[in-house]
């Protein structure tokens, strides 16, 4: 049987999955750290410490803001010295709680142990409670509650939880080691989530580059029903919300329209595993795995890093940043995020910390575009990046609507695939952003 994909658009290239036999080390807890306030998709939480208050392990020092929000928790124990904004990766000032770490206490209730919790106890609706206040997001990379999403509404139900094991941007081995190493809490994690949505099917998805990782999943699976662990074709981006329901259902998520809407609900791994933490051990989001990698690194790694941990100090664990080195990048080199500011701290969405060298940064001089098409085939949307790059350029954001910019993913096949070396990405995510402004202030009206 064939390895599964989806029909439109993706690109075919060399996965570098340089750390993928790197197994996961735990992270020394750092001196200091800053936890963001912003570290989901929505309105950013409220911090409820203050300077001097003492936290634990576990303990809520955010409290969401309004529907799209959600709760942030102290990763480590000890003194607050500051309640401020702080620059991120790039640079924006955020609120954050800052940190002097005094030992490892864990809050109350917070089972800190590796033993397999099997049985699943609880409705659909407490679960779900444990999920929210565990303050979960997407770990793939977009940072939704998952609360909101495992409550789709009513008129929309739920017949399909598919788990994204795909892991298609090069270089980050984050979920891959997490699977291999962690398999039955993984499996578990789905299972509660499909008790909360009412579905019996889950679907794992893992690309053939991580046989090792679906041979373990496979394995954890055997004592259940209704779980297909499903191998697919190495193809990027495969781990997209829309790409990945189209591979595994052959169902299209229509223009303007949200996954729900073709029955399916999709969870990344590290999402999975952080639901069996909050549920099976009271235990929310404080940490998560890690890749640190690039052909310049010595020894590229993965960790389980505590989220607010100072980026320079993950540096420093690796032997320091590579005088090769010219760039860091928070993600994969796709879709990732230059990082601007090497004293910003790790986030629930930090899956990866790439090092780029000169040569693997370097842009080439743009040409004339040949209309050649390789955009519009490389792109997984159905798009015309071409004709979006001149609509952008012109400023022409009622054309640009009708051209379905809003939905583009940002994946980056066209850039990478355009011999004319146009910065395809960089002009339609301008763009993008500009017509997603006038849609949502003419909702408002």
């Amino acid at each position: 049987m064939k390895n599964k994909t989806f029909k439109m658009g993706g690109v075919h290239w060399d996965d570098h999955k340089i750390a993928k036999d790197a197994a996961i080390e735990q992270f020394p807890i750092p001196a200091k750290v800053a936890i963001s306030m912003a570290q989901h998709l929505g309105a950013p939480a409220t911090p409820c410490v203050e300077k001097g208050d003492r936290v634990k392990v576990g303990q809520v020092i955010g409290t969401p803001t309004g529907f799209m929000s959600g709760f942030v928790h102290s990763s480590v124990s000890g003194t607050v010295t500051a309640v401020e904004p702080r620059a991120d990766i790039v640079g924006n000032m955020v609120m954050h709680v800052c940190i002097d770490v005094e030992g490892d206490e864990f809050a109350e209730g917070i089972f800190n142990t590796d033993r397999i919790e099997r049985e699943i106890k609880g409705s659909a609706e407490s679960l779900l409670e444990k999920i929210k206040n565990a303050g979960i997001v997407g770990m793939g990379g977009a940072t939704f509650p998952t609360h909101i999403k495992l409550a789709p509404p009513r008129e929309k139900k739920a017949e399909c939880l598919i788990i994204n094991g795909v892991e298609c941007e090069p270089y980050v081995t984050a979920d891959d080691r997490l699977m291999r190493e962690h398999p039955h809490e993984v499996v578990l994690g789905a299972r509660i989530m499909a008790r909360v949505l009412g579905v019996e099917t889950i679907v794992i998805a893992i690309e053939e580059n991580k046989p090792e990782a679906f041979d373990a999943i496979s394995d954890a699976t055997l004592r259940y029903v209704g779980i297909d662990v499903v191998m697919m074709k190495k193809k990027y981006p495969q781990g997209g919300e829309k790409q990945l329901i189209d591979a595994i259902t052959g169902l299209r998520v229509p223009s303007g329209a949200l996954p729900i809407d073709t029955g399916c609900v999709v969870q990344n791994v590290a999402t999975s595993y952080a639901v069996y933490q909050a549920v099976q051990k009271n235990r929310p989001l404080i940490d998560r795995i890690m890749t640190v990698t690039g052909e310049c690194l010595p020894q590229p790694r993965n960790f389980r890093v505590r989220i607010g941990t100072p980026i320079s100090a993950i540096l420093d664990a690796v032997g320091g940043l590579p005088k090769e080195a010219v760039k860091v990048v928070s993600g994969g080199p796709m879709m990732g995020k230059s990082v601007a500011n090497l004293e910003a701290t790790t986030l629930k969405g930090s899956s990866c910390l790439l090092l780029l060298t000169a040569e693997q940064t370097a842009r080439q001089p743009e040409t004339p575009c040949i209309r050649c098409a390789k955009c519009s085939q490389a792109c997984p949307m159905g798009l015309e990046p071409w004709l979006l790059n001149r609509l952008g350029r012109a400023g022409d954001n009622a054309a640009l609507e009708e051209n379905r910019i809003y939905d583009c993913i940002e994946c980056g096949c066209c850039q990478s695939t355009c011999p004319a070396h146009i910065p395809l990405l960089d002009i339609v995510r301008t763009g993008k952003a500009d017509v997603m402004k006038i849609i949502r202030a003419r909702a408002k009206k």
